[in-house]
């Protein structure tokens, strides 16, 4: 099992803890707080470990703080994005996707989707988007948007739990 390259979890003082870790999901250390207050062991300084606990915390969270947690979540190619307004990991993200290469066209279609999207479900798409590309993002954005919002809604959960592993493994 993988160990974190540069900290060591449960040698952190609650404060270094969040502020290293706050962030893994988006504007939302109320996780990093969760797994933290319940105590820490040598276990979590495994990045599956600690992923485990801090991927518990979210599904065990209220439905309003889990939607709180989705909502926090930049829409892909959206205008956060091309205001350079993201988290850094979240521009990583996207660029890696090749998001920021988007044509004219191409960033229509995204702005239309997530338009369509937020509209029939209330919250942003959420897809973990590395190891994907634009092409893939796009074609999950139209199959998704059949979907009805109890399943959207686990998948939120889901894919924001994939990107805390990705956000994880490079610490």
């Amino acid at each position: 099992m993988t160990e974190f390259r540069f900290c060591t979890p449960s040698q952190m003082a609650r404060s270094e803890f969040v502020s290293h870790f706050g962030d893994v999901y988006e504007h939302s250390p109320w996780v990093a707080e969760s797994v933290y207050d319940q105590g820490l062991s040598d276990q979590d300084n495994l990045v599956a470990n600690l992923h485990l606990r801090m991927a518990e915390a979210l599904l065990d969270a209220e439905k309003a703080k889990q939607l709180a947690l989705i909502n926090a979540h930049p829409d892909l190619a959206g205008r956060a994005a091309i205001n350079g307004e993201l988290t850094a990991a979240s521009t990583a993200e996207q660029a890696g996707a090749g998001i920021d290469q988007c044509s004219a066209e191409e960033f229509k279609k995204f702005t239309s989707y997530n338009d369509s999207y937020k509209q029939r479900f209330n919250f942003p798409f959420i897809m973990a988007v590395k190891g994907a590309n634009r092409y893939q993002i796009l074609e999950s954005f139209e199959k998704r948007l059949g979907n009805d919002s109890d399943t959207e809604f686990a998948t939120a959960i889901q894919e924001i739990n994939k990107i805390a592993l990705f956000r994880l493994r490079d610490m």
